[in-house]
């Protein structure tokens, strides 16, 4: 596990730098929104289309690794949900619980860090993922937040959802990428060297920005806290943690399960697809559920807290996963 850890830590190390910044004041909380869309809009999407255009169409099409993580999705909102509700959570504050339980950090932290453990052969089994959680979960959590009678309901909501999906530039970079190889396609010169150097930068501004969003939200918690005057530490942590837990213990086990049971009954599913699969599930919660929860009215503080937990927590975690997966 200790070697593990050698591979790991650069990439935790990157998004701890980008949290001591923001914290210290080196970074100023404006600059942030600029890191951000230079991710969103110009690295990651460079860093997708390079892999998407460089790995064989058949494993970007794979429908078994998208049905079986779509599956474990579905029952991971289910559960989460059920067990918010019986709290008397709200349905939108059941429904952003559900979305950051299931919702994995893949684009600032899974395809640099999967890439590095595993090759970049690992890269399009993370991009049908990525496609899952955008556009299916994330539309599906959205939807059921509005059950709580909020002006334009379910479908509405979705509906905005999907909107947000085909204004980010990801999905596009992942289709452009998969039509670039399914054709044999490549950019002129020029232009694809432009590309490549934008992909090399994903990876540490990518992470570095995770730290930044990560200590904003803290602040930003923290001053709520404040305000609200909350009884005590431990009681605004105990239900986060639990659920940082479940995104970090429970959904990997899912997707391992539910893999294996597959693979046992006849499903065409590689056993290395399922490693990345069950790899990406241990990932950290993203980090813009929070900024989704704000957007819909639901308690971004407590959206915060958990990807904060399980942000911190995944540096071990995480290691364990890959050891005990012994890719």
């Amino acid at each position: 596990m200790f070697d593990i850890l050698l591979v790991t830590f650069p990439f935790f190390a990157l998004v701890l730098a980008g949290y001591a910044a923001t914290r210290r004041g080196w970074l100023a909380l404006s600059a942030i929104p600029g890191l951000n869309a230079f991710v969103l809009y110009f690295a990651l999407p460079a860093l997708l289309f390079r892999f998407g255009s460089t790995t064989p169409i058949a494993q970007l099409l794979d429908a078994a690794v998208f049905g079986i993580y779509l599956l474990v999705a579905l029952l991971l909102v289910a559960l989460v949900v059920w067990l918010s509700r019986r709290r008397g959570l709200s349905w939108n504050d059941a429904a952003f619980g559900a979305l950051v339980v299931a919702f994995p950090n893949t684009g600032f932290m899974g395809v640099p860090l999967l890439a590095a453990l595993l090759g970049p052969h690992s890269v399009g089994t993370v991009m049908v993922l990525i496609v899952v959680d955008m556009v299916l979960t994330s539309s599906l959590c959205i939807a059921l937040s509005r059950l709580s009678g909020q002006a334009g309901g379910a479908l509405a909501a979705a509906g905005q959802a999907l909107r947000g999906v085909l204004a980010n530039p990801m999905p596009w970079a992942i289709v452009l990428g998969a039509l670039a190889s399914a054709y044999g396609l490549q950019l002129p010169g020029p232009l694809q060297q432009t590309v490549w150097l934008l992909a090399d930068a994903a990876t540490p501004v990518a992470l570095f920005t995770l730290g930044a969003v990560l200590a904003r939200a803290y602040l930003q918690t923290a001053a709520l806290d404040q305000a609200q005057a909350q009884p005590t530490r431990v009681q605004a942590l105990a239900e986060p943690l639990q659920l940082a837990l479940l995104k970090l213990l429970l959904h990997p086990l899912l997707v391992w399960l539910v893999g294996t049971g597959a693979i046992a009954l006849g499903v065409a599913l590689d056993p290395f697809a399922l490693t990345v699969m069950v790899l990406v599930a241990a990932l950290p919660s993203a980090s813009n559920v929070v900024l989704l929860a704000e957007r819909f009215g639901a308690d971004s503080g407590r959206i915060a807290r958990i990807i904060l937990l399980s942000t911190a927590l995944s540096f071990l975690s995480f290691a364990a996963a890959v050891a005990w997966l012994g890719p």
